[in-house]
């Protein structure tokens, strides 16, 4: 039986791409939000789910992140990374002077700042649940409107592409993370991704947990930090690590890092994206 892999639909988003690129055989089921793909999983609705956590240009998927730190039953079990081209649609016979809005996801607008605001300094950004839907909602507006959107998108609604290639730097990558209630097994080649916190606030306490993966010669590919949401000046540090959970040195790092936080969650280890 075919897996059901959720994604961040609708058709046409690069999260359908990376989901195709994951497993060709897999039933895919699209979802307007992260947040539903994330519930498609813990809910049963779905075997797994992909959604992006990380672009090239633009930095870390908040939402996504956050989503993480929240769901204890989520891990990560995959990682895989594509290659970004963003274009800009038009509904057929739009005169591109006249073009008044632009939808697109708030990611993707970001991606295409310096090309909007050189090509198209008056027009209002409109903030869509994907690149995907930003077409629908292209062709549900009133107003003269564009839509910034992967390219098939254009053939699956029967729209137009009047520019290619529109991200402000060739090399944007987003990198996508299969979801699932548990996480992969060793491989010899994995990263293992977490997140802690303190609940006091002294000098030298980072330094010490860095210290631990510093002294067993594990290097750490990512270091980041987010709002706990909980009070000013609070936050959680997330951190990516080459190496398996179960690796001996790993595993006895994060018994340490255990003792010295006052929440450890690690959201899976997976084999790294070659």
């Amino acid at each position: 039986m075919n897996k059901r892999v959720a994604f961040l639909g609708p058709s046409g988003t690069f999260s359908e791409e990376a989901a195709n690129r994951y497993d060709q055989l897999a039933t895919l089921q699209p979802f307007p939000t992260i947040q539903g793909v994330a519930l498609a999983v813990t809910s049963g609705i779905t075997d797994e789910g992909i959604i992006p956590i990380e672009n090239s240009l633009e930095g870390s998927v908040n939402d996504t992140l956050d989503i993480l730190i929240q769901q204890p039953k989520l891990f990560i079990r995959q990682e895989l990374v594509i290659d970004i081209e963003h274009c800009l649609l038009v509904i057929p016979e739009t005169t591109v002077s006249d073009i008044e809005l632009i939808y697109s996801h708030p990611q993707a607008i970001a991606q295409c700042r310096g090309f909007i605001e050189r090509c198209f300094p008056n027009a209002q950004m409109i903030a869509s649940l994907s690149t995907s839907a930003a077409v629908l909602d292209m062709k549900q507006s009133g107003s003269p409107s564009a839509a910034i959107a992967p390219k098939r998108s254009a053939s699956l609604h029967q729209v137009q592409v009047i520019a290619e290639g529109i991200q402000d730097i060739d090399t944007n990558m987003t990198r996508f993370v299969v979801l699932s209630t548990s996480d992969h097994e060793v491989t010899g080649d994995d990263k293992t991704s977490l997140c802690f916190s303190f609940n006091q606030d002294k000098p030298g306490l980072l330094h010490e947990v860095m210290g631990e993966f510093l002294q067993r010669n594990i290097n750490m590919a990512k270091v980041e930090s987010r709002p706990s949401k909980q009070f000013l000046g609070d936050y959680i540090f997330l951190i990516d690590i080459e190496g398996h959970r179960t690796d001996p040195a790993v595993k006895e790092a994060l018994t340490q890092l255990d003792k010295q936080t006052s929440m450890l969650r690690v959201f899976g280890s997976y084999p790294r994206w070659k």
